[in-house]
């Protein structure tokens, strides 16, 4: 790793988008100038974010700072993992070859369905009455 580097990579999730920051130090994780611990209280969602970082067992010399908006704790979760995989591969290339094997480089595309006109949600229409 080169000294003084900056990475920056872009991670989405649902309708949040995470901004991903890399730079040397011992091991913070900042989201929104808030500790991961005060930002994510449960520890399903913090595992969910250092997902790629426990996969590769690194971290422990590298600052993360992340700006995420958009979408609920799991979903901002999901992209902060998508960007810090992005990022990762751009600290060192020889990562995006077990990152791709555990599909973390992947977008996951699932998105919330629109409501549509005539029905009461996006697929439940009106109860069918026989009689």
């Amino acid at each position: 790793m080169a000294d003084g580097f900056n990475i920056h990579a872009v991670g989405k999730r649902k309708s949040a988008v995470a901004r991903v920051y890399l730079r040397p130090g011992n091991g913070r994780m900042v989201i929104n100038k808030r500790a991961m611990e005060d930002y994510f209280p449960l520890e399903t969602t913090r595992n969910l974010a250092r997902q790629p970082l426990a996969l590769l067992n690194v971290g422990t010399d590298l600052d993360i700072l992340v700006n995420v908006q958009g979408g609920g704790p799991e979903g901002q979760a999901g992209a902060i993992k998508h960007g810090l995989s992005r990022a990762l591969v751009n600290l060192n290339p020889e990562f995006r070859a077990v990152l791709k094997k555990a599909g973390l480089l992947t977008r996951d595309a699932r998105i919330k369905e629109r409501k549509k006109y005539g029905r009461r949600g996006a697929r439940r229409g009106c109860q069918y009455s026989k009689r």
